[in-house]
């Protein structure tokens, strides 16, 4: 086992986590990064409490190495069914990723069943607090990453080396990460593990509609915009007619009920279904770096190689 802190907390041989991924986080996708050596993890966003146990299960029936779970707390209509089933499985799973609200009713929750806690933050203050509550690491995501963000809007590269200085416990970069180079800039940067999201949305194992995925390929660095700055959230998505309407409909400054129907069901419409004319796609600007689609555990065996090539002496011995 590698002196890595991340390595170390969820028994992992490299510190690549997979993220939460709405709606598209499925459980062969979670096993297939777990057998590359990373950290796979199951999405609760999106799906029933029924689908969700099933995903968990498909993932252990598909790998014998640790994976998780994301808990999105203000994605759910009943956070308690979502717990409980979390709690039914726990032996099934090493730690949950706990984002979008506050973490600290769930944190002890999860660690008294033995579950490590992981939790997403977007500013020094929200990192502090949750290191606070008990986080046994931070997951810390700047603006360039895709789907809801934090509304500081602050990048990747200002957040990480801030937030390592005042905590204690082990820091992870996400937003905007796709490849070995972001990777080797995020730990010089005092990080300790990466997560990615849009990168394994490309990949053979993701039950993500081929139309997401090859939209995904054709995207460059210019592909992405925000939407739901109107109605104070802050949501990066790929560029298209159906997002140009959503931003047109905001320029009013409309209501949240005005906008609903604009949004509501719209990811799930355009991700899975493949309806990307009446739907919108989560996406992070680094979208341009990815050129093919391939088995997530090639995704992180590629990405360990990169490093490897990049990286001088012992600078990240993690990765040998």
């Amino acid at each position: 086992m590698s002196n890595n802190r991340v390595c170390e907390l969820l028994e992992i041989q490299y510190p690549i986590i997979e993220g939460g991924l709405a709606y598209v986080g499925n459980g062969a996708l979670a096993a297939a990064v777990s057998n590359g050596g990373g950290f796979g993890v199951v999405g609760s966003a999106g799906r029933t409490v029924e689908n969700f146990c099933r995903e968990i299960k498909l993932a252990a029936e598909q790998t014998e190495l640790p994976f998780g779970v994301n808990f999105p707390i203000s994605q759910h209509a009943d956070n308690d069914k979502i717990v409980q089933a979390i709690l039914d499985h726990k032996h099934l799973i090493r730690a949950v990723s706990i984002s979008a609200g506050n973490p600290r009713p769930y944190i002890p929750i999860f660690k008294d069943a033995g579950l490590k806690a992981l939790v997403l933050t977007s500013t020094v203050h929200q990192s502090l607090r949750a290191e606070q509550a008990g986080a046994d690491l931070v997951v810390c995501e700047g603006y360039e990453a895709g789907g809801h963000l934090g509304p500081a809007e602050m990048t990747l590269f200002s957040l990480i080396p801030q937030v390592v200085r005042v905590v204690s416990i082990p820091v992870v970069a996400a937003g905007g990460l796709s490849d070995g180079r972001g990777i080797l800039a995020a730990f010089a940067l005092g990080a300790e593990g990466v997560q990615l999201g849009t990168r394994f949305v490309a990949t053979t194992e993701c039950e993500a509609h081929d139309a997401y995925k090859r939209l995904l390929l054709d995207a460059d660095d210019d592909a992405t915009t925000v939407i739901e700055r109107s109605i104070g959230r802050v949501t990066r998505v790929l560029k298209s007619q159906y997002v140009d309407d959503i931003l047109a409909v905001e320029q009013s400054n409309p209501s949240v009920d005005t906008l609903l129907p604009y949004i509501k069901g719209r990811n799930k419409i355009a991700a899975i279904d493949g309806k990307t004319d009446a739907g919108w796609l989560n996406c992070g600007q680094s979208v341009g770096l990815i050129d093919s689609i391939e088995s997530a555990t090639s995704v992180v065996k590629r990405l360990v190689q990169e490093v490897q090539l990049l990286a001088s002496g012992d600078t990240l011995d993690v990765f040998k």
